[in-house]
């Protein structure tokens, strides 16, 4: 179990600023901007590369949006990691959104 399978069962806290019942949305306990939030669909998908389910994913970044417009006013990044390489160390897919402060490129 993924500690985010986790926080979605209620056994590890967190700032949950979204939930429906497709995803939920949280602050990142160790943010990269003022504005880090991470919005995880509830069933668990190791990655973006492993699944094809365009309404899934769609869902995400449309959440990842509206929540964007309440926390970020001048805009913000999506940001989705795949892999080692890519930088991720959750296997559950998710997307960062981030803001609050001006963003540069590249990004890494």
């Amino acid at each position: 179990m993924t500690v985010f399978e986790k926080i979605a069962a209620r056994e590890i806290p967190a700032d949950i600023v979204f939930e429906d019942e497709l995803c939920f949305a949280f602050r990142d306990i160790d943010p990269k901007a003022p504005v880090h939030i991470l919005v995880v669909p509830k069933r668990a998908v190791p990655r973006i590369a492993e699944t094809e389910d365009a309404g899934l994913l769609g869902h995400l970044l449309l959440t990842a949006a509206r929540i964007a417009k309440s926390e970020c006013a001048t805009g913000f990044r999506l940001v989705v990691n795949n892999g080692p390489d890519g930088g991720e160390s959750v296997p559950h897919l998710h997307v960062h959104l981030l803001g609050g402060r001006p963003l540069g490129w590249p990004p890494g």
